[in-house]
């Protein structure tokens, strides 16, 4: 009887921690690149000019969520966003929740829906994800994506690559600084026939990953 006791109390523990786990936030770094690692380069359109429907339909599509940006990225986006008031993409994130991680801007900010937050992001960014259920996704904001993924509060790491080499226009490097990740693919697909999806779930390694089996060797 104890044991049939003791088993039912361990199942509910792992159920609870289960449901708490399930309550947390996720994190997903999101970003769009070049093959060769760039976020944008001079002289080229948005979307590197690739964009298709396919694609577009897709960005419309995604679910609720929180963007998380740094204060290049809000500048940018904001004041494309009152010049471009007519656009369906800008008018969806006018609505999204969003939070901005600056020690520069002052509040209140002039996009709607956006929070400003002046302390430490990675002390910010773990309280939100134990604090409510719609997951959080950075926007940009390559500084702050290198400190959420550097830290561990990375769930997911999601590229969407287009079919350009920019080595001579390029800028905004997104790889530099980072520490080494493994990276377990969970979802890919293709747009339009050209742009490729690569989702991840992202492990931040102290050592490569097979330093010990070489230090053992004769």
């Amino acid at each position: 009887m104890a044991q049939v006791v003791a088993k039912s109390r361990a199942e509910q523990c792992a159920l609870d921690c289960s449901t708490e786990r399930n309550l947390m936030r996720t994190l997903m770094v999101d970003f769009i690149t070049s093959l060769d690692g760039y976020a944008a380069a001079d002289g080229w359109p948005g979307y590197w000019g690739m964009e298709g429907p396919e694609y577009l339909g897709w960005l419309g599509q995604q679910p609720d969520h929180t963007a998380l940006m740094g204060a290049k990225t809000y500048r940018l986006m904001s004041g494309f966003a009152t010049e471009s008031q007519e656009d369906d993409g800008f008018a969806q994130l006018a609505q999204m929740s969003k939070v901005v991680f600056s020690s520069t801007l002052q509040a209140p900010l002039s996009w709607p829906n956006t929070r400003l937050i002046g302390g430490d992001a990675v002390e910010a960014v773990s309280a939100m994800k134990g604090d409510g259920t719609i997951p959080l996704h950075t926007l940009g904001s390559l500084s702050l994506c290198r400190a959420l993924i550097t830290a561990g509060l990375v769930d997911r790491f999601r590229v969407v690559v287009f079919p350009v080499i920019t080595g001579a226009t390029g800028r905004e490097r997104i790889y530099d600084d980072y520490p080494d990740v493994a990276l377990d693919l969970v979802e890919s697909r293709t747009f339009d026939g050209r742009l490729q999806l690569l989702e991840f779930v992202p492990t931040v390694l102290s050592v490569p990953p097979d330093s010990t089996a070489r230090a053992d060797r004769p």
